[in-house]
């Protein structure tokens, strides 16, 4: 019986061994599923679908190769289509009754128009139309580039599109695989190898019982019945001494040698497999998604099943945080590098309206006097406040901070940046240094956005486009304004400022001359972003009027002695006709609800003088 549960335990554990050497080697599914298509066509750019990047579960290797430059990015799939717009591409998808990756083409929509004097219909020459390179647009979340071939492994969500292409002139690269990482763990394979190890030990121990059963049973038994008595046989020679080295084992033991070493060889290999993929997991299922390398998809916790349905309606914010990051890093090298050499073009890249107007003013003037000092730098970082507008469509707007907290003599500077295209950059628009008791209210997070505010709204304390001239008719009359009790006049430094830098003109003067201060709204367009509690962050522009005029006839009249910025944008040292400065003033206002008890209080400003004239 013991030599037969030996060999059934023998044969089990070569069974269960064999099945978990098998389950690591010819049984073992392949570590990767892969899909390739090869686009066919010239089209200038590729989209691969979010159907064929979710065509396996887990992280997306993907694998472009062509001849030449090859520029990937991906990017939300409305931005990726916004992008690529009228313009001719083809698209890479899964299609659901093969399983395999499909190649459709998209032709360009050429527009048509018609002949007024003819009636007939003339379709533009394709040909001409300008073809932009992708790269370096502020729509993508992230990209790559490579020379022949490009490979990355990346983790998207759903909605998230990735775009192929060359430089936008030659076609996209015609061969694309993607792949994902396969589980083909094996958690029972380390089970049947440590089992048909204790099996194959348990059988040699039954073996090695039952051959003792089986001398035991042999030996000559007790009482036995005693025969004739045997004449005493004449003693035997006594052996020679046998050294250690002429002992050879017997055959027996070198059996039992034998049967151990495979139990030791199959109990080694099931021990060093040990790895995770080898064993059963029964811990708790990790419930949690990631939501992918740089797409901001992932939505505030709601406190209801209604907030949830009415979050999932909401558009989704014009750029991520660490988009903005980029964009403002980039953004801060470009201004640091037009500021130090005065190179107007390359400022011009990134900077639009009064931050512009600003901008270019000084470097005029520090071409002639290089003694006016330069204004504050635009650093990139760090955003300690970012409020995105939530938008499918353009342009689009988005406001920042920037406050380094460890370096107290940089000002902290709110930038409002307008992307007026899908092929355009983020422009910073307007720039300001934000008061020092400014208190930024509540306003949504980033990854959610603020909805923009309609410039003639009427549910705030004050529309939109009338904050400007309300505030400019409050630095010109003071109290008597009818607009004076609806703003804040604590902090609010920028009319000290203004009330200071004026009374020292007029103290200044001299006696036969005259000046008059003006101040009307900017013709620049109000932005406003809703804030939580129904009320706006609103910026606006104003401009401010100097005019000197001699008094008694054949008088003459100039800048002051210090006022090298005057100077040297006027050219004129003294005339008898009187000059104009003209000041653009960049505002930063909260204002609230309508019907709201608080006032609407400047959060931040910026001054500089952008023109100085002659009169005619």
């Amino acid at each position: 019986m013991r030599f037969v549960l030996a060999i059934v335990a023998f044969v089990l554990a070569a069974v269960m061994i064999v099945l978990g050497i098998a389950q690591r080697t010819i049984l073992l599914e392949p570590a990767f599923t892969s899909l390739s298509s090869t686009v066919t066509g010239d089209t200038k750019y590729t989209v691969i679908d979010p159907s064929a990047l979710s065509a396996s579960s887990g992280s997306q290797t993907i694998n472009v190769r062509g001849d030449g430059l090859i520029f990937l990015t991906y990017g939300r799939s409305d931005d990726v289509a916004a992008w690529i717009g009228d313009d001719a591409y083809a698209t890479v998808a899964l299609s659901k009754k093969t399983g395999q990756l499909t190649s459709t083409v998209t032709e360009a929509a050429v527009p048509v128009t018609a002949d007024a004097a003819s009636g007939e219909t003339a379709t533009p020459d394709a040909a001409s139309a300008t073809i932009v390179n992708p790269a370096g647009s502020d729509l993508w979340l992230d990209e790559y580039s490579g020379t022949d071939s490009v490979t990355t492994t990346l983790t998207l969500p759903e909605g998230i599109s990735v775009l192929v292409a060359s430089d936008g002139v030659a076609p996209a690269p015609a061969s694309i695989r993607l792949s994902w990482a396969s589980d083909n763990s094996t958690p029972w394979a380390g089970p049947l190898l440590a089992g048909g190890a204790l099996l194959l030990l348990a059988g040699l121990v039954l073996y090695l019982l039952a051959l003792l059963h089986l001398r035991r049973s042999r030996r000559p038994r007790r009482n036995l019945p005693r025969g004739p008595r045997m004449p005493r046989l004449p003693r035997a020679p006594r052996p020679k001494a046998i050294k250690a080295s002429q002992i050879t084992a017997s055959r027996r033991g070198i059996n039992r040698r034998v049967a151990i070493v495979p139990m030791i060889l199959v109990s080694g290999l099931a021990l060093s497999g040990c790895s995770a993929d080898l064993w059963p997991d029964f811990s708790p299922t990790n419930t949690s998604t990631s939501t992918g390398t740089g797409a901001a998809t992932a939505t505030p916790t709601p406190q209801s099943t209604g907030s949830v349905e009415a979050a999932a309606e909401l558009p989704p914010p014009a750029v991520t945080v660490s988009q903005l990051e980029t964009i403002m890093s980039e953004i801060s090298a470009i201004s640091a590098d037009a500021d130090t050499n005065l190179n107007t073009e390359t400022i011009a890249t990134r900077f639009t309206g009064p931050a512009l107007e600003q901008r270019l003013a000084n470097y005029k003037i520090r071409a002639v006097d290089p003694a006016v000092a330069p204004l504050s730098a635009l650093p990139g970082a760090p955003l300690t406040f970012t409020l995105p507008q939530q938008t499918n469509s353009w342009p689009r707007v988005v406001m920042t901070v920037i406050q380094d907290e460890n370096d107290p003599s940089i000002p902290t500077m709110a930038v409002i940046l307008k992307q007026e295209s899908p092929r355009a950059n983020y422009l910073v628009d307007y720039l300001f240094a934000l008061e020092q008791s400014a208190h930024v209210p509540k306003v949504a997070p980033a990854i959610v956005g603020a909805p923009a505010i309609a410039p003639d709204n009427k549910l705030l304390l004050m529309p939109p486009n009338q904050l400007a001239a309300a505030y400019a008719d409050i630095l010109v009359k003071g109290e008597a304004s009818p607009s004076y009790g609806l703003f804040e006049s604590d902090g609010d430094n920028f009319r000290i400022q203004v009330a200071d830098l004026n009374a020292a003109k007029i103290a200044a003067l001299p006696s036969t001359a005259s000046i008059d201060f003006a101040a009307a709204a900017g013709s620049d367009e109000a932005v406003a972003l809703a804030t939580n509690d129904s009320g706006s962050i609103v910026a606006v522009s104003m401009t401010e009027t100097e005019t000197v005029k001699p008094v008694d006839a054949g008088a003459t009249v100039g800048p002051a002695a210090d006022a090298l910025a005057t100077k040297a944008l006027s050219g004129i040292t003294t005339t008898a006709k009187g000059f104009q400065n003209t000041y653009r003033d960049q505002l930063l206002f909260y204002v609230p609800t309508a019907g709201s008890s608080d006032k609407i209080v400047l959060l931040g400003f910026a001054q500089g003088l952008i023109t100085s004239a002659e009169l005619p």
